[in-house]
């Protein structure tokens, strides 16, 4: 198994257990809450679609699907906490997004070579991430790391436990 291998593996464990974490829910229940202060499904699915977009187009410029306009202001740091639901997709838009976005990502993998993956990264994202490698594979880790709180949505509505 090589590094592309691995963030291969990554980018598919993420999109399965993601996948099985929305499929259940409607486009209201991405809208909820559990806690005070954390941020809804629908704006997480948002958020990681625009930093996935980020990071790869960090590495290979020009290289991913535009999105809807206001899609990155309705998803960043700052409208984590609304209860707008006009700031909001219908999980259909925003699985097709995070589709697309995914293949673009995979594209832009497989583009690269293993000096390509051990070059250093973007200035930028170093602070995390030293090597476009690590870049590439963060866009896996990155949806792992935001799933904890999708739980937690599934926990309120009594859904069952899917993984």
């Amino acid at each position: 198994m090589n590094a592309k291998d691995v963030i291969r593996c990554t980018l598919g464990h993420s999109d399965l257990i993601l996948k099985s974490y929305v499929n259940d829910l409607d486009d209201a229940e991405l809208q909820l809450s559990p806690l005070e202060g954390m941020n809804c499904i629908a704006w997480q699915l948002g958020h990681l679609i625009s930093s996935e977009r980020g990071m790869v187009e960090g590495v290979k410029p020009g290289s991913c699907p535009p999105l809807p306009a206001g899609f990155d202001e309705n998803h960043g740091k700052n409208k984590g906490q609304t209860d707008n639901s006009a700031n909001y997709l219908s999980k259909s838009e925003y699985l097709a997004l995070l589709e697309a976005q995914r293949e673009a990502t995979k594209a832009v993998l497989d583009g690269l070579s293993d000096e390509e993956l051990d070059a250093p990264a973007p200035e930028r994202m170093q602070r995390m991430c030293p090597t476009v490698g690590s870049v590439m594979l963060l866009t896996g880790n990155h949806v792992l790391m935001h799933l904890g709180q999708f739980v937690a949505v599934r926990r309120k509505l009594n859904k069952p436990v899917v993984i």
